[in-house]
């Protein structure tokens, strides 16, 4: 989720593309260099990067967060692999993917490319895969990702009284898509409902990984033993770390080079920054904001930090559980009282940037200023619409997670709310991230909470329909705009990227009125890492790109 650049364009064509992995750049500066890419290629030993707990058992289907999605990463294949410089999608499993219409689609997959258990992947794998995260009787995060597939809607469970799911009252017709079919052992069939144009480029989201026939047999073993395609594969999984190794069967050409990956589980950004500059971790994708300050990161760790754009965007959401903020105008008035531009420079150093809009400007489609007056600062009129909206009884809690670094920026936004709009706001730190997701997903926070999205394909599209699609996993603040959801389904039928992205736009701006969460800054990627390793790169996406990292021999 990093890009170098400011542009990364979506594919609007299914072609079958190149198998080319191109590298990120090097470390110690701005924007990183490329001065170790030719060093010889050092292979073995064992690294310790920075992890933070799981939401889930490391199901591809059912993870919808970084903790998680970061570790999938290493041991995960998909038919499609993004290019960790450009984030442009490249065939993977896949051999091909035609299309002659943008709705009717054959995917071949490779002959001979095998899980970590040493069995093939066959077409059923995927089908069988996909048709599991679909079915609302899982309850897979990733079942949202599946909605353009035609059958979809029959595979989820009725809803209650409540309006949640309910598939014990009202369960789906069936646990099958209509729109995937298996041809051969190496071929299978998707049809869309619509025309989506962008569906390979969606391909390479760890949703739509295969799963092995022994998932199927027991998906209980996932919690302890995972199993993937990709370069690494799952030794051990505990509350405090979770060990990868080479997968001696990896058939794809992304594998990496050291033996042995181990991701610590840390609740303080600043204990694993602090093993970082003692050489005890060998790598951090947090820097403390204290550190921060001055650039004092610098100082501790000559030559050993890389800071680049990313694909991710900050917000802040409302609950939809909280009837106090059911008042759009009461929306407007928080974010409007929020200064961005003093906490990004007090709080961050410069690392963000104010936002302009709901989308990060790494991706094409990024339109300037979408967010409008909402998200300037301007308190006189923030306190102006607040009073309008009646104010705010009681105490606002804003919630964030500890082990993403968040307290002090949480602290800063609740007193600048308190100055400025006179509610009575307190920071709600929770432990960790996982805890944060829970209770969001069972709907037990009131008040504001942190809502940060790191792209998961590169397009505008990811920013919008997953975080703000009715039903979708992401979608928080439970939006729900039937003219938002029109907009989505026409852009992803356009027939040209240029014609989406204009539709996409225009569904954008009714995130601008109706505000069921505000953007407030778009982060830089800030690593760091030991003097142990050499080759550190982060990819487009801001996860460690796994390829090119080497210990030191």
């Amino acid at each position: 989720m990093r890009g170098r650049t400011r542009a990364m364009a979506a594919a609007a064509g299914i072609a079958a593309v190149a198998l080319v992995a191109a590298a990120c750049g090097g470390g110690g500066s701005e924007t990183g260099n490329d001065t170790q890419t030719n060093a010889a290629k050092a292979t073995g030993g064992e690294i310790t990067l920075r992890g933070c707990t799981p939401q889930n058992p490391l199901v591809a289907g059912n993870t919808a967060e970084v903790c998680g999605g970061n570790i999938l990463d290493a041991f995960v294949a998909r038919l499609v692999k993004y290019d960790p410089k450009t984030a442009n999608p490249q065939n993977d499993i896949a051999e091909n993917i035609d299309t002659s219409d943008n709705q009717n689609f054959t995917v071949k997959i490779k002959k001979g490319y095998k899980f970590s258990d040493g069995t093939e992947i066959k077409a059923k794998n995927f089908v069988d895969a996909w048709n599991y995260t679909a079915a609302g009787e899982n309850g897979q995060q990733g079942s949202y990702f599946f909605e353009p597939v035609e059958g979809y809607a029959d595979t989820q469970c009725g809803a209650g009284k409540d309006g949640e799911a309910d598939c014990k009252g009202h369960p789906a017709k069936t646990d099958k898509l209509t729109g995937l079919k298996v041809v051969d052992d190496y071929t299978f069939s998707i049809k869309t409902t619509e025309k989506v144009s962008n569906l390979p480029v969606r391909l390479g989201y760890t949703a739509f990984a295969p799963q092995p026939d022994a998932f199927f047999a027991d998906p209980d073993s996932f919690k302890t033993k995972p199993i993937g395609a990709g370069p690494y594969q799952v030794d051990s999984v505990s509350d405090t770390s979770i060990a990868l190794s080479k997968n001696k069967n990896y058939s794809g050409e992304f594998g990496g080079n050291v033996d042995k990956i181990t991701f610590k589980i840390y609740n303080d950004e600043g204990a694993a920054y602090n093993d970082v500059v003692a050489n005890q971790l060998d790598y951090t994708d947090i820097i403390p904001t204290d550190r921060l300050v001055g650039n004092g990161y610098q100082n501790e760790l000559p030559d050993r930090w890389l800071k680049q754009p990313q694909g991710v965007i900050q917000a802040i959401g409302f609950s939809p559980n909280d009837a106090q903020l059911k008042n759009a105008n009461m929306r407007k008035a928080i974010s409007m009282a929020i200064n961005r531009d003093e906490i990004t420079k007090q709080i961050y150093n410069g690392r963000s940037t104010p936002a302009d809009s709901w989308v990060s400007p790494v991706v094409d489609g990024y339109n300037k200023g979408a967010c409008g007056d909402v998200c300037t600062f301007d308190a006189a009129k923030a306190k102006q619409l607040y009073t309008e909206a009646g104010g705010y009884k009681g105490t606002l809690t804003f919630a964030v997670n500890q082990d993403g670094g968040h307290r002090a920026m949480a602290e800063a936004v609740c007193n600048q709310l308190k100055n400025n709009l006179g509610v009575n706001c307190v920071a709600k730190i929770e432990p960790d991230f996982k805890t944060l997701r829970d209770e969001l997903n069972n709907r037990e926070l009131n008040g504001i909470f942190r809502n940060g999205w790191q792209m998961d394909y590169p397009s505008i599209e990811n920013f919008l329909a997953p975080i703000y699609a009715k039903g979708a996993a992401s979608n928080d603040t439970r939006y729900n705009n039937p003219e938002f959801q029109k907009l989505l389904s026409q852009a992803a039928a356009a027939p040209s990227t240029d014609e989406a992205n204009k539709l996409y736009q225009e569904a954008e701006s009714h995130l601008a009125q109706d505000v069921p969460t505000f953007p407030t800054w778009t982060d830089d990627a800030l690593v760091a890492w030991s003097d142990r390793v050499s080759n550190v790169k982060v990819n487009a996406f801001g996860v460690l790109d796994y390829a090119s990292i080497q210990v030191k021999q």
